[in-house]
């Protein structure tokens, strides 16, 4: 049964901005480790945290008790087929989270679907 749905879209170029102004503060804010290492794989690692950052935005307003839910509590990584999929770090939050996210040169976008398992 789906529980919350969300959605957001960024520009690339505001993240890029964000990591130019207040670089690895902000990067170690928002992201986890694998995130990182994923993102800083790319020769332009910018959509990629772009893509992450709007996944964790589509997954905030889906998730309805989102207090108790941080950015690195959202963990995005990627199948081996390379399709993303998002793990949550809270011990009590037992629900199932599709998302997609997909970007261009200038925006990057994503949703999320929260179901029961």
């Amino acid at each position: 049964m789906i529980i919350g749905t969300g959605v957001d879209i960024i520009e690339v170029n505001r993240i890029a901005r964000a990591i130019e102004r207040w670089g690895e503060h902000f990067v170690s804010y928002v992201y986890c480790p694998e995130e990182i290492a994923y993102a800083g794989s790319h020769k332009n690692p910018a959509p990629y945290y772009a893509g992450r950052f709007a996944a964790k935005e589509a997954i905030f307003k889906a998730v309805s008790d989102r207090p108790h839910l941080g950015w690195k509590d959202i963990l995005i990584l990627n199948d081996k087929n390379g399709k993303p999929y998002c793990k949550i770090n809270l011990p009590d939050f037992h629900h199932q989270i599709l998302i997609s996210i997909s970007h261009t040169h200038n925006y990057a976008v994503a949703n999320a679907i929260i179901q029961t398992q």
